[in-house]
């Protein structure tokens, strides 16, 4: 679906990995290497992103690090495109405004590092009702084609734990 608009798998996966978890920042030759392209293929769209005023960069050492933009005018309408075209949209409307007693969804693996996936990987903090998860989850996935996995934490198991904002996207908090 995306691709019918923007042509450069580059474009398309530098936008997920910047606007799907926009706390989240990359070098030049770190995306080079995460994408297995060529660094004057990557550079090229970072240039384009930075002076469409979408993304942002400051210098680390001697690396040019780059990070969403918040403050572009498009910010959301863009990260909203990408959700729906992830499917997060559908996880968002269908299962979890619908769970009750929920904290926090953190979105993890492939799609909170900003990659497409086929997997949807979701970390529920909170005590939800399990069978009522499992209905949402299967009527979810008919209307998206994209399969969503998932672990269930208390709120006591999750304060013991870590989530680093760069592997775990808060999407969704009470």
């Amino acid at each position: 679906m995306l691709e019918a608009l923007i042509s450069s798998k580059t474009r398309i996966r530098l936008l997920l990995r910047f606007f799907l978890n926009p706390d989240s920042s990359a070098y030049l030759r770190g995306l080079a290497e995460e994408f297995s392209e060529s660094t004057n293929s990557v550079r090229l769209e970072l240039n384009r992103f930075e002076e469409a005023g979408m993304l942002n960069s400051d210098f680390v050492g001697n690396k040019k690090v780059f990070r969403a933009n918040r403050s572009y005018p498009l910010f959301k309408e863009v990260r909203s495109i990408l959700l729906k075209y992830t499917g997060l949209q559908e996880v968002l409307d269908q299962i979890i405004e619908k769970l009750g007693d929920l904290k926090d969804v953190y979105l993890t693996g492939d799609l909170a590092l900003g990659k497409d996936s086929d997997v949807v990987s979701l970390i529920l903090i909170g005590d939800p009702d399990l069978h009522y998860l499992i209905q949402l989850i299967k009527k979810a996935e008919e209307l998206m084609p994209k399969k969503i996995q998932y672990l269930v934490y208390s709120q006591e198991e999750a304060s013991k734990m870590t989530f680093d904002s760069n592997h775990h996207l808060l999407i969704w908090h009470e």
